[in-house]
Order: structure tokens, then C-alpha cells, then sequence
């Protein structure tokens, strides 16, 4: 009998961990420009640098991991696994790079994942070709798509172009795969997953929600992302991440 109760036991023992990493919360976060807000554009879709620093320190002091999507499968092997990403690949997005390689240690890798728009790559106040490079370069960025116009892609007919040759350009640049969409605006559907499916294996959405693994059709093509912005305070980010 003892030995029946010893062997139930293991086989709990081993399958509960599993089902609480299946049903773990992952956050997804999307951030735009890092920088002081000067007067240009939307004040919310901007954080400061010295808030973008004290939100990773927080990261850092309770034992985040971050992931770029190459890892994607370590979610349910790492501690506390969190993905942080850019969208539109803004010039700004320097300041975010000296943040991560400021904290990067034995203990601490930041890294992040920049989505850009492979036709304004270069453009007055966007990341240029070598900036891309040198991020990439680093392994503290991965460099993803936005398309390659910024589009909607529910409103277009033809979307190869879209979310092939920027694909393909990004590749080029970065000599990396890219496997990860941010979708405009958030905004898709059945055909725009369905035509994302051909290049991609990632598609990100900004539905505001914490990412849980639930084995449905399709549901890596419709992650979920939390917005970061202007106004979000040191415990609101704190709530956001550990999912309070």
C-alpha cells in the first residue's frame, strides 16, 4: 500500500508543476518611444527614460526573466518570463538599448523586441539600417515586423507585400529570422491570421490582457500586449506584471 501511496504521489508531483506552467500568466508589453514628451504626437505613447529604467530595475529586483519570441518555448521553463516590445522603431528607441546594456549583468539580461516598419526604416526620426544592425548585434534586441507600411491590414486586399518584403528586408539587415507581426493598430482577422500564418509564427495584437497558454487554434497569432505609457506609475507596472 505504501508503495502504491509513494508512487500516486511522484505522478503529482510531476504533473501539477506542469499544469500550473501551462496556466501560467505572461505578460506582453508594448512600448513606443522612449523619451522625454516634447510636444510631438501622443503624450501617452511616450515613457521617459528614467522611467523605462526604474520599470526594468523592478524587473531585475524580482526576478524576471526576459524573452525575445526565438525563446518562446522557455516560458514554461524560466522564472517569472515577461517579453517587452517596441513598436515602430523609433530613433528614441536608443535610450531603451543604453538602459539594458547599463543593467545587464551575470545575473540580468534585458533584452527586447524592436517591430519595425521596414519602409520608413531610416527616415528622419526612425532607426536607421546600422542602428538595427548594431541592436541586433548586440542579442539584446531582436528585430521583428511591423509591416512594412503601417497599414491596416483588414482594410487591403493584397498583403504580401505587407508582411513579405518586409520580412525579407529585415532579414537582410539583420542576417536573423523574423518569425514575429506586430499587427497595425492591433487591428486583424481570419484572413489577415490566415495570411500572417504563411511568413510568421508569431502574431501580436494590443488586446490589453496577460498571455495563457489555452491549446486554441491560432492563439499565437493573436497574443495579447499591455500598453506602458506616459502615465503609468512604478505600482501600477508593478500590478500590470505580476498580474494583480
Amino acid at each position: 500500500m505504501k508503495k502504491v501511496t509513494v508512487f500516486v504521489l511522484s505522478v503529482l508531483f510531476l504533473i501539477l508543476p506542469s499544469q500550473g506552467f501551462a496556466q501560467r500568466k505572461v505578460p506582453i508589453l508594448v512600448y513606443h518611444s522612449i523619451d522625454d514628451f516634447k510636444g510631438l504626437g501622443s503624450k501617452e505613447l511616450y515613457v521617459t527614460p528614467k522611467n523605462f529604467e526604474k520599470q526594468m530595475i523592478y524587473l531585475q529586483d524580482h526576478g524576471f526573466t526576459l524573452l525575445t519570441f526565438d525563446r518562446w518555448k522557455d516560458i514554461h521553463k524560466v522564472k517569472k518570463p515577461i517579453f517587452i516590445t517596441f513598436d515602430d522603431g523609433y530613433k528614441n528607441n536608443h535610450h531603451a538599448f543604453a538602459v539594458f546594456q547599463k543593467l545587464k549583468s551575470a545575473n540580468f539580461k534585458p533584452v527586447g523586441t524592436i517591430f519595425v516598419i521596414s519602409d520608413f526604416i531610416g527616415h528622419s526620426n526612425r532607426l536607421t539600417e546600422s542602428d538595427l544592425k548594431k541592436m541586433s548585434d548586440s542579442d539584446l534586441f531582436s528585430i521583428q515586423s511591423h509591416t512594412a507600411t503601417h497599414t491596416d491590414l483588414t482594410k487591403i486586399r493584397d498583403i504580401e507585400y505587407e508582411l513579405k518584403v518586409s520580412k525579407d528586408k529585415i532579414q537582410r539587415i539583420t542576417g536573423k529570422d523574423v518569425t514575429a507581426l506586430s499587427y497595425p493598430y492591433g487591428n486583424f482577422n481570419k484572413k489577415v491570421v490566415a495570411e500572417t500564418k504563411k511568413y510568421y509564427r508569431f502574431g501580436l495584437t494590443t488586446t490589453p490582457s496577460l498571455f495563457s497558454e489555452e491549446n486554441m487554434k491560432d492563439e499565437l497569432y493573436v497574443l495579447p500586449r499591455i500598453y506602458v505609457k506616459y502615465s503609468t506609475s512604478l505600482e501600477e507596472f508593478a500590478k500590470i506584471v505580476e498580474g494583480e
